[in-house]
């Protein structure tokens, strides 16, 4: 659009935000609608948040504002509209996006109404944002203030502005959450309807790090319903006495209470004080209101409403202990019931010990040698083994049980012990006397956790749940210092890290692990004098159906390998453990072998000559043996810079040359002689850095610290 087209003004808060505005502000400048005013208020960003954002202002229409302490989004709003010289005004978080013809739709249809609306969307994933509107059969439906403005959210809303000006449209900012509901009573006080289109023009972001970097949202329970009482008590007495405001606010009360209050009152420790601020809001409520309420909700209000603690919690127990008898309705939730109601009020038995692999799939890891370790050394303790697979043989008289089968809740809740290295689920209570050892399962090249800007592939609570599911270790492997303080940061880990190396490598300073490497290719079938070349890639974040469902492309030429390399050398593929069921190589027989779910991959590093990965952390541990990494790494520069990003100087500290084609690694594997002379210094230094604390000992140390309460020197 040109310059006579009307100007709107679009404001932005930001305060540290620094990972997303780069995306939010391009979402604006690169608008299709271009007489904008994009108005920023750095509400009192940290040095480096504010370092970002002024980098950034690069276009003659940005003015930006700056706090000199921070003040709130609704004080940063108001500054944003006294300074506005727009004919419209648009509010967008630092955080979220606009499709790139929003404003173009939104002002083409807004016509003589006051404000007009449009359809947000929730922006998961970069490629997400690689949709647009681009819609011509855009229709325009007419909502009332009320239903308008139901999720008490003024984004993604032009408005007039002169209706600003006429009805002193600002926010309260007493609060640091629900300021928008005192910017939506002027429309539901002044305004029959208000139109919205059919189309979506406005991203959400959902933040995955409440922990690190809350949105206001995400804020802990309780100073949530602080500021939502206070803001509701305020409109109650100032604005209640109309008609049309009091029965959106208590439409607003209601919402608020029926998704919240079971939350509330889980939180035993604040009940009293959320009672008090639940209580003196629904003091204001309509009797009537109440009355259209279910049976159970009503009783709990009107109890609320008269300040009858006592027998509100009683009702409120009931009302939690009828929700969890309907919740258990299911096989998988009855467990889960009879878990929580019975077997963790059970005696915990002090020598009984839970042991779990990669999700229950494999007999692996370092767990598996802690166990082994126990059972050769007739150690008093009752082992208790996870599978998905019931049925699992494995060495010993250990207790095998189904994953998620009624005794695997019952050792869970009476084991003192919990030997696992992955997360546990979310719904496992540990409960006092409990010793969780956290083993993990490798040295990391990709960032982890909280040292990733965002993540894509996992679920949007990925990092809230990592923090509440780490919290219950009391113990955390590391196999060295680099890996040491990596885990304290990505994971928050601040109790006992046991710096002994991983028990899963003793096997790699076995005496005996020729016997062990040839009775390995025995078993897998390989023939006699082949060389066996290891291909163990990682995963790609982006590479998934959907969270949770991952998918994975070979990009190796086996065809090409088989021909050039099939005379003196076999293959052996080990994919990571999310894609271990999607490989076939049943044409390359005889030169191929899938060895995904072997359980051990230690012992495939014994029965290999040369190792082939990317950035997986398998060559951290494959060093150990010093013999020759090749990386084939065909998306460094995507995997490095997009995806996760790397802890390392992953190009001149990897221990062998970064290839990106099959030609490239076949190449090196005929001349791999040369490529063990040229990479000799670079390889020595890896392995002082990464692998010097091992010794073969990591197992009987981990054991006399944890299970034996021992000291080890």
């Amino acid at each position: 659009m040109d310059s006579m087209e009307p100007k709107v003004s679009i404001i932005i808060p930001y305060y540290n935000c620094k990972e997303f505005i780069g995306d939010c502000l391009n979402s604006v400048i690169n608008q299709s609608y271009n007489n904008l005013e994009i108005i920023i208020i750095n509400d009192g960003s940290s040095h480096h948040d504010t370092a970002e954002i002024e980098s950034l202002i690069n276009d003659s229409r940005i003015v930006y504002l700056k706090n000199d302490q921070t003040r709130g989004v609704a004080f940063s709003r108001n500054l944003g509209l006294e300074r506005a010289t727009g004919d419209y005004v648009y509010f967008l978080d630092c955080d979220d996006l606009l499709f790139g013809n929003a404003i173009t739709y939104l002002a083409e249809h807004i016509g003589k109404h006051p404000a007009i609306g449009a359809y947000s969307k929730k922006l998961v994933r970069p490629s997400d944002f690689l949709q647009t509107s681009n819609s011509t059969d855009i229709t325009v439906t007419r909502d009332n203030p009320e239903h308008f403005f139901k999720d008490m959210s003024i984004l993604n809303v032009l408005i007039h502005k002169d209706f600003i000006r006429e009805y002193n449209l600002n926010f309260s900012n007493k609060t640091l959450g629900y300021t928008d509901l005192t910017g939506i009573i002027p429309f539901v006080l002044y305004v029959k309807d208000l139109p919205r289109l059919n189309i979506e023009t406005y991203f959400k972001r959902e933040r995955n790090d409440p922990i690190t970097n809350p949105g206001i949202s995400q804020r802990e329970l309780s100073a949530d319903l602080r500021d939502f009482t206070e803001v509701m008590i305020g409109l109650y007495k100032t604005q209640g006495e109309t008609g049309r405001v009091r029965e959106y606010l208590d439409k607003v009360f209601l919402h608020y209470y029926r998704r919240n209050v079971m939350n509330l009152y889980q939180q035993k420790e604040d009940f009293d004080s959320n009672y008090m601020l639940l209580s003196n809001a629904a003091a204001h409520l309509n009797v009537k209101a109440i009355s259209s309420q279910p049976m159970h909700t009503k009783r709990e209000l009107k109890l609320l409403k008269a300040g009858n603690k006592r027998s509100f919690s009683k009702v409120l127990r009931l009302h939690a202990e009828v929700l969890e008898l309907k919740n258990a309705l299911g096989v998988t939730r009855i467990k889960k019931y009879i878990y929580k109601k019975i077997l963790l009020k059970l005696p915990l038995k002090n020598n009984y010990i839970v042991f779990e692999s990669f999700l229950g799939k494999n007999y692996s890891d370092s767990p598996r040698n802690i166990y082994e370790y126990i059972i050769e050394n007739n150690l008093d303790f009752k082992c208790i083994w996870v599978f998905t697979d019931k049925r699992r043989k494995i060495p010993g008289n250990a207790k095998v049980v189904k994953r998620f089968s009624l005794a695997y809740y019952y050792y869970f809740a009476v084991s003192k012990y919990w030997i696992n290295n992955m997360r546990q689920p979310l719904h496992l209570v540990k409960r006092d006397g409990n010793v969780f050892l956290e083993t993990w399962h490798g040295t990391p090249l990709k960032k982890l956790v909280f040292d990733m800007k965002d993540i894509y592939s996992a679920n949007p609570r990925y990092k809230s749940d990592f923090y509440h599911q780490s919290r219950a270790w009391d113990y955390l492997l590391s196999p060295n210092k680099y890996s040491s303080e990596v885990f304290k940061s990505a994971f928050k880990f601040d109790k006992e890290m046991l710096e002994y190396g991983y028990p899963r490598n003793d096997i790699l300073y076995a005496p005996d692990k020729e016997v062990i490497s040839n009775r390995v290719k025995g078993s897998i079938g390989i023939p006699h004098g082949k060389k066996v070349i290891l291909y163990a890639p990682t995963w790609r974040d982006d590479e998934f159906y959907e969270p949770g469902k991952y998918k994975f492309n070979l990009r190796l030429d086996l065809k090409k390998m088989k021909e050039k390399l099939g005379d003196e050398y076999i293959i052996a593929l080990r994919m990571h453990y999310f894609i271990a069921d999607n490989l076939n190589v049943e044409e390359f027989e005889g030169f191929a072998y899938n060895v995904s779910k072997y359980d051990d991959i230690a012992e495939l590093y014994l029965i290999s000559d040369i190792l082939i990965t990317d950035y997986s952390s398998v060559f951290f541990d494959y060093a150990n043996l010093q013999r020759p990494i090749l990386f084939y790494t065909y998306d460094l520069d995507k995997y490095r810079d997009q995806l996760r990003g790397f802890y390392i100087d992953f190009e001149n500290e990897a221990p062998g040359p970064l290839l990106r084609t099959s030609d490239e690694v076949i190449d090196n594997i005929i001349n791999i002689d040369q490529v063990i002379k040229d990479k000799a210094l670079a390889y020595a230094a890896f392995y002082e850095k990464f692998c010097s604390w091992h010794d073969g000992k990591a197992t009987e140390k981990v054991v006399k610290r944890v299970l034996l309460d021992e000291k080890v020197l």
